[in-house]
């Protein structure tokens, strides 16, 4: 497949959208008094709610990764052609 230059800046935008906000996302989790057992802080155990967001945050930051490398080799793939 040969992606264009557009698709592969684009893609490369969503691996660094998908880093801008997962990790802010995360700490907003970790700090939600739900996420802990005791309903404070940091204190107790994690529970189901820190675990299931804790498994879409790490999906997601793999899944962003993943395109934006794509759309890294896509670009450096167009430039080889035009060279």
């Amino acid at each position: 497949m040969v992606l264009s230059r557009g698709w592969s800046v684009f893609l490369m935008a969503v691996g660094v959208w998908s880093w801008v906000i997962w990790p802010r996302f995360a700490v907003a989790i970790w700090n939600d008094p739900r996420a802990w057992s005791t309903g404070t802080v940091g204190d107790g155990t994690p529970t189901g709610f820190l675990w299931v967001h804790a498994l879409l945050i790490a999906t997601s930051l793999a899944i962003g990764t993943t395109v934006g490398v794509l759309g890294v080799r896509g670009w450096l793939a167009a430039r080889r052609r035009s060279a």
